[in-house]
C-alpha cells in the first residue's frame, strides 16, 4: 500500500483539480493506497473540501489541525500517521505532477533505492531573485552541514517505509525536512522534472518566509555560524591588540596623542555591531534550544475521519 501525504493550507481551489489528477495515476498503478490529506488550519473551505471526498471516497483520510502549525508540521503528522508500506509527500498545488508516481514507484521497486526524490531541473516562471538565493542557499548549507540537499529539491518523494519511521523517529520541535531527508542517509535516486506553476491559488511562500526558513534550515544542521562568531571576536581581539601596540610605540618615540575622535567613534560602532551580530547568532541557537526544552507538541489534531490516530505528538 502506498500512503499519499498531502499537506494543506487554504487550498480550495487546487484540491479538486489535485485529487481528480491523482485518482487517475494511483487507480492505475496496481497497488492499495490511501490519500492523507493534512490540513493546517486553513481559513477558507478547505476541510469542507476534504470532508466531501472522504464522504464519497474511502480511500481518503484527513487530519485537521486545531490551528495553522506550518507545513513542517502537517507533514510530520502525516508521517507518524501513515500506514502504507510506501509513504510519498506531496503537494496539493499540483507544482508535485502526480503522473511522476508510477515511474517512482517502478524504481523503488526494483530494490536498488530507498527513496525517490524529485528535483526542479529548471526555475522557469520563478522571480530571478529568488531564484539567485535559492541556488546559493543550497550551495552554503551543503558546505557547511552534514545535510546532503540536491539544488532544486522538493519535498515531493517516494520512500520506503524504513525511511520513513526513521523521519517518524528524528522528532525535534525545529523541523527543517530537506535537511532531515538528507541527513538520515538512505540511497536516494533524484528524478529531474521540468518546473510546474500552481494550478490555482496563490503561493503561500513569500520572500522573506523562505529567507526565514532557509535560516532556520542552516541553524538547525550547521553550527558554523557559531565558529563565524567566535573567529570575528578573536580576529576583532587580534586588531585591538596591534593597535595598542601602534598607540603605545607612537606616544613613547613621538610624543604624539591619538587624534581623530570621528575614526574613534567609528571604530567603536564597527566592533559593537559586529558583538551584535555575534549575540545575534548565538541568540538563534539559544531560542532553538529554549523551545525545545519546552517539548510542545507539533502538532494538535482536532478533527479526523481515522479512529486509530496520533492526534497530539
Amino acid at each position: 500500500m502506498i500512503t499519499l501525504i498531502v499537506p494543506c493550507y487554504n487550498e480550495q481551489e487546487s484540491l479538486p483539480i489535485f485529487y481528480q489528477e491523482v485518482i487517475k495515476v494511483v487507480q492505475n498503478m496496481n497497488c492499495d493506497y490511501e490519500l492523507l490529506f493534512v490540513n493546517d488550519g486553513s481559513k477558507d473551505q478547505t476541510l469542507d473540501i476534504l470532508k466531501g471526498l472522504a464522504a464519497g471516497d474511502s480511500h481518503v483520510k484527513y487530519l485537521s489541525f486545531s490551528r495553522n502549525f506550518g507545513k513542517e508540521a502537517a507533514m510530520y503528522a502525516g508521517f507518524c500517521n501513515a500506514h502504507g508500506d510506501y509513504v510519498a509527500v506531496m503537494d496539493a498545488d499540483m507544482q508535485d505532477p502526480p503522473s511522476l508516481l508510477p515511474e517512482m514507484l517502478e524504481i523503488l521497486e526494483n530494490g536498488e533505492y530507498d527513496s525517490i526524490a524529485t528535483r526542479r531541473a529548471d526555475r522557469s516562471g520563478e522571480p530571478p531573485v529568488r531564484s539567485w538565493f535559492a541556488r546559493k542557499f543550497y550551495h552554503i548549507i551543503n558546505k557547511i552541514s552534514d545535510a546532503d540537499i540536491v539544488d532544486g529539491a522538493r519535498d515531493f518523494r517516494l520512500m520506503k517505509r524504513e525511511m520513513a519511521d526513521a523521519i517518524v523517529s528524528m522528532s525535534e520541535y525545529n523541523r527543517f525536512s530537506k535537511g532531515i531527508f538528507g541527513w538520515i542517509g538512505f540511497r536516494t535516486y533524484w528524478l529531474p522534472y521540468e518546473n510546474v506553476e500552481r494550478v490555482a491559488g496563490e503561493t503561500k511562500w513569500n520572500f522573506w518566509k523562505l529567507f526565514k526558513y532557509a535560516i532556520d534550515g542552516i541553524i538547525n544542521f550547521s553550527q558554523v555560524p557559531l565558529s563565524i562568531a567566535s573567529c570575528f571576536g578573536i580576529f576583532m581581539t587580534f586588531c585591538s591588540f596591534l593597535l595598542l601596540v601602534a598607540i603605545v610605540f607612537r606616544k613613547t618615540v613621538f610624543g604624539d596623542p591619538v587624534a581623530g575622535w570621528a575614526s574613534t567613534v567609528c571604530v567603536m560602532i564597527f566592533i559593537g555591531g559586529i558583538q551584535l551580530f555575534c549575540l545575534g547568532i548565538m541568540g538563534q541557537y539559544v531560542a532553538k534550544t529554549y523551545l525545545e526544552s519546552k517539548h510542545r507538541p507539533h502538532f494538535i489534531i482536532s478533527e479526523t475521519n481515522e479512529d486509530d490516530v496520533k492526534r497530539v505528538k
